[in-house]
């Protein structure tokens, strides 16, 4: 298993502050999307694009050795879009182009309007179902190819979701892992209130599957469990990734409220001036 030095934990947190950045950009453009989710879930999606955790090429998209990136809660595209971007997927001014008319950004990922997407995503609770059968097949061609499904805390709602893990764990697909963004929020309130989902670990063994728990906002411990689940074998690996929703802007953490909003001008004004004195913190500047 590969490590990280402690500076290149520090150019990727660097580079996590400036996927916020973006995010809150992209927001404040479109005065339309997603707020807190995108913002918890950086940290990750910089491990996903930005280290050797997962192997994928920009400049080959077709590359039959990439491992696949499924995205189940396509609500939170703006931390994908800012990831492939910043990762050389796209140009990085195009991320100004979020959900208007025409774009390859949509509000949520369309496989066929943007390359570098595996599948398109919006209606909650599929994504396992289609990531869980690209690991089958792959596993059916005898292929070494990953499979990685993030998916949201909220979306657990979905039945669907739950034949998809009893199916995957049945089939002992362990080249599949699920990334479950656990910010305990969904956009009518908290997770716990709504529909409770713990306790969340035993559910997921209950269905043969291995689960690792993390913070999600650290990213030492986000590579170190997706290097970890390459090990596994017999069992899909379920990642529960303990975020903060709103991660990096003080008025927007852990508040339900900005589920579904984005930032007006003084709020993303505020929020990107937050961010920036933060990325010269990591800097050291």
């Amino acid at each position: 298993m590969a490590h990280l030095s402690d500076e290149q934990i520090k150019k990727l947190e660097e580079t996590a502050n400036t996927i916020r950045q973006d995010i809150i950009a992209m927001l404040l453009e479109a005065k339309t999307g997603h707020s807190a989710g995108p913002l918890g879930m950086a940290d990750v999606f910089t491990v996903l694009y930005h280290t050797d955790a997962i192997k994928h090429d920009p400049k080959n998209l077709d590359w039959e050795e990439r491992d696949r990136i499924v995205l189940s809660n396509g609500h939170i595209c703006p931390v994908l879009y800012a990831a492939m971007a910043r990762a050389g997927y796209f140009p990085v001014e195009e991320l100004k182009t979020l959900r208007k008319f025409g774009t390859r950004l949509q509000g949520h990922p369309h496989r066929l309007a943007l390359p570098g997407l595996e599948t398109s995503s919006g209606p909650l609770g599929s994504g396992l179902s289609q990531a869980a059968g690209m690991a089958y097949a792959l596993k059916a061609d005898k292929k070494k190819n990953q499979v990685v499904c993030l998916m949201s805390d909220g979306e657990l709602d979905c039945g669907q979701t739950w034949e998809a893990a009893l199916w995957a764990g049945k089939n002992k697909l362990d080249n599949l892992t699920a990334i479950i963004d656990r910010n305990n929020i969904q956009i009518d309130g908290f997770t716990e209130e709504i529909m409770p989902l713990e306790p969340l670990d035993e559910k997921f063994h209950s269905f043969g599957w291995h689960v690792l728990e993390i913070n999600g906002n650290d990213i030492r411990a986000v590579y170190d469990a997706v290097f970890q689940a390459r090990a596994i074998f017999e069992k899909p690996v379920c990642i529960i990734a303990y975020t903060i929703p709103g991660k990096g802007v003080d008025f927007m953490e852990q508040d339900f409220n900005w589920h579904g909003k984005p930032p007006n001008k003084e709020e993303g004004e505020k929020a990107l001036q937050e961010l920036r004195t933060l990325g010269g913190k990591i800097s050291g500047e």
